[in-house]
């Protein structure tokens, strides 16, 4: 399978649960280009990871990361963030 089929093309934003496990998860996040995941938090440490394309991940303390293929980013429990595609991106959430 390919990360993009679970995806339809057409939505700014997509999440589908890619995996679930007894002690973690993994969701499969597509944004499109100027596509905005709005701020939000997760009650446990979590990396994103970029599969492709490129987005930047923001969060309340004022850190702005630009992550492209292969970049990923530590994000702390209860810390609000958001993202924003800047170019088609498919990105994979691991909990």
């Amino acid at each position: 399978m390919n990360i993009k089929s679970l995806h339809s093309q057409n939505k700014e934003v997509s999440a589908q649960s890619l995996f679930k496990g007894e002690l973690g998860s993994a969701t499969a996040i597509q944004l499109q280009k100027n596509g905005i995941l709005k701020e939000h938090l997760s009650k446990t440490a979590a990396i994103i990871l970029c599969i492709n394309g490129k987005t930047v991940f923001e969060d309340e303390k004022g850190k702005k990361i630009s992550i492209e293929s292969g970049d990923y980013v530590h994000i702390a429990p209860n810390l609000k963030h958001w993202l924003k595609g800047i170019e088609d991106s498919n990105l994979v959430l691991l909990k």
